[in-house]
Formats: structure tokens, sequence, C-alpha cells
């Protein structure tokens, strides 16, 4: 029987993955939560064999969970189920120690078929993430001193993209605004020489600069 946590916030998705997944045999869902605020507690607790988790939740989001979670020392297998397939989400999921990274919209054979795969020490990935994943890590970057040009205020810019806040929640955690925040994500590119926010958050996850 593999055990499931389920992170999901849109109470309608969460009910109809929760009766597709108990429409199966071998699956169980202990648990269903809209956000990941306290995972590391909620995991401890059930201690499921897998955690499905959504990306964008209020609160504390995916990113910033599954981060938790590893950085606590857990590595329960956490399989994304998301309907974003942009470069920085999937770059940042795969950088922090995500099993497997699925799009909402696959089918719900495929999905059953993820946490299965997942469960068995698999990497399940939609073709499109897939090919993401192998153009984020075909290049890698060499560590430089650039980081070190950072002002502490640009690093602690950084870091809030590290741990996958948006650029509003950032903002508002650092009490500036959105336009003050903007510029100084233009300065870092500058400074990184780098022109997307996946480039700058792979320097950052290669350095270690959230911590």
């Amino acid at each position: 029987m593999i055990r499931l946590l389920v992170f999901e916030d849109n109470s309608d998705f969460a009910e109809s993955l929760v009766e597709l997944i108990e429409s199966v045999d071998g699956i169980e869902v202990l648990e269903v939560y809209s956000n990941a605020k306290n995972i590391v507690k909620h995991v401890a607790y059930h201690r499921p064999d897998l955690v499905l988790m959504d990306i964008d939740m209020p609160i504390e989001n995916g990113l910033q969970g599954l981060r938790n979670l590893r950085a606590a020392g857990d590595q329960t297998i956490v399989l994304m189920l998301t309907v974003f397939d942009d470069n920085d989400r999937v770059f940042q999921s795969v950088a922090h120690g995500a099993s497997g990274y699925i799009l909402k919209r696959s089918s719900p054979e495929k999905i059953i078929e993820g946490i299965r795969e997942a469960f068995d020490g698999g990497a399940p990935m939609t073709p499109s993430i897939a090919k993401q994943v192998l153009k984020l890590f075909s290049q890698p970057f060499q560590k430089s001193d650039q980081l070190q040009t950072l002002t502490q205020r640009e690093n602690q810019v950084l870091s809030f993209l590290v741990r996958g806040y948006s650029y509003k929640m950032a903002s508002s955690e650092m009490d500036v605004s959105l336009e003050t925040f903007r510029y100084h994500i233009k300065n870092i590119y500058v400074k990184l020489h780098v022109n997307s926010k996946s480039e700058a958050v792979a320097k950052a996850i290669q350095n270690r600069v959230w911590e």
C-alpha cells in the first residue's frame, strides 16, 4: 500500500484527485492540506510513503514546503503536481530534491503511473518537463566570484527567488514596493551576467547562497 499526503489548495481538484487515487488498488490518501505550512510536522506525524505537492498555494507554497522538508533532513518522496511547466519552477523543484514533476492536465492514468513510478524509485516527468530539465542541466554554471558582488539586499532578493516566492510575495516580505524589488532583480541580472530568473537561481543554488 502506497500511503500519500496531498498538498493542494484547490478543493475541487483535491476532491477529484482523492477520488481518482482511491479508485485504484494499492494507494491510500492519508490527509489533504491546503498549503505547505507545517509540512515537516505533518510528514513526521503521518509518515507517508509519498507527498503529492502542488506548487502555487497560499501562506506557504510547494517549493517552500519542499525546501523545508529537505532542510529538516526528511527524504520522503515528493512528487510535484502542478499546472506550471515553466523553467523556473521546474529547476527549483528538481534542485531542491523533488522526485518527479507531473502536470495537472496529465491523464488520470499518467498521474497514477507517476505516483507508482516515484514510489518505485523512478523520476516521473511529462515529456515537456523532461525536455526542460535536460536543457537546464546541459550547460552547468561555473562557480565564480560574481555572487560576491551582490549587496546584502540583493542577496536577500535572490534568496527569495530560490525559495520559490513570487515577486509580489517577496516584495511584501521585504516591505518594499514591487517596483523596488524589480529594480534589485535587474541589478542582480547585470552583476551575475544572466538574462533570466532561472539562470540567477541556478547560480544561487550551486553556490548555496540561500543558507
